[in-house]
Parts: C-alpha cells; structure tokens; sequence
C-alpha cells in the first residue's frame, strides 16, 4: 500500500487533463444511468479496497465538520460544542469548522477511527463516489483521486465504462 500511496499524486496529475475533460462532458449530459454505475463501481472497487490499510485521506486532508456533526461528537465526549470547537477545530478560509491539524486527531496507530460510530458527514461518505448527482461533484473527485487509491481506480474504471465521454 506504501508504494501504491507514494505513486498516487503523481499518476492523478498524470491523468488530471484527460479527467477534466471527461468530467467536463459528463457535466453536459450526464448519462441517464450515470447515479447507478457508479454505485455499481464504489461497491466493486471497496470489496477490493481496505480502507484500514490505507487511511490517506485522515492523514492528509480533513473534513468539513457541520453544526450536526460537532454537536454530535460533542455529545459523544460530553463536552459543550463550544469547547470541543476550542479543543480540535479551527475555522478554514472558507469560513468552515474544520481539525486543527492533519493527520486526524482521531486516527489511531492502527488506522481505526476513534469516533467512527459519530464521524464526521464528510468521513462517512468520503471518497463521494457513490453519490447521488455524482456528475455535480467532479471538481471534488478530481480532487479526491490524488488523495484515495480507489477513487482513482473508481474514475478509470468509469472512463472504460463509458468510452464516447473521453
């Protein structure tokens, strides 16, 4: 996996042109199926793909925590928001709560999560690949594929499966 995750950025921005043009297409007439295929390809490819082998993307991005989200985790430690805010988030450019610090606060040695029952929205749901309105989140998967061995092979796998959008 180390080798896999070392090569990783630099293949994603081999790829990037020709992915930015495809999403860009996909963007314009996104095909009548495009939400099941891809639920399709996420479910293939993470009966394949260990996440606990992995964990790039709490040791090098950090999500977006929503009012839900820190009230829900604060609840979990029996904190006040207020003071889980003070104690593990900072406010981004974006004006958005997101982790002091990266890799996660919450990612054991053994790359389990800490408070996987509560985790953020954007760590359940992360890489996004089988999103509804998939085709509405390319810039995000451009993104992601240089951060998560599997939405990258998740995108190249779709590029075979729908060959006129290249």
């Amino acid at each position: 996996m180390n080798e896999v995750l070392r090569q990783l950025p630099t293949k994603a921005k081999e790829k990037h042109g020709a992915n930015r043009r495809f999403f860009s297409k996909l963007k314009k007439r996104p095909p009548k199926h495009l939400d099941y295929l891809m639920q399709e390809l996420h479910d293939d490819e993470f009966q394949r793909t260990d996440c606990l082998a992995c964990a790039n993307c709490c040791k090098t991005t950090g999500p977006l925590f929503t009012t839900n989200d820190i009230e829900r985790i604060s609840k979990h430690f029996r904190m006040k928001p207020q003071r889980f805010i003070e104690q593990f988030l900072r406010i981004d450019e974006e004006n958005d709560h997101v982790l002091q610090e990266v890799p996660c606060t919450f990612l054991d040695v053994d790359n389990h999560c800490s408070i996987y029952g509560v985790r953020p929205k954007a760590c359940s749901e992360f890489p996004h690949t089988n999103r509804k309105k998939f085709h509405q989140i390319s810039n995000l998967t451009l993104k992601n594929v240089a951060i998560c061995p599997a939405a990258f092979n998740i995108v190249e796998t779709m590029k075979k499966k729908l060959p006129s959008y290249l």
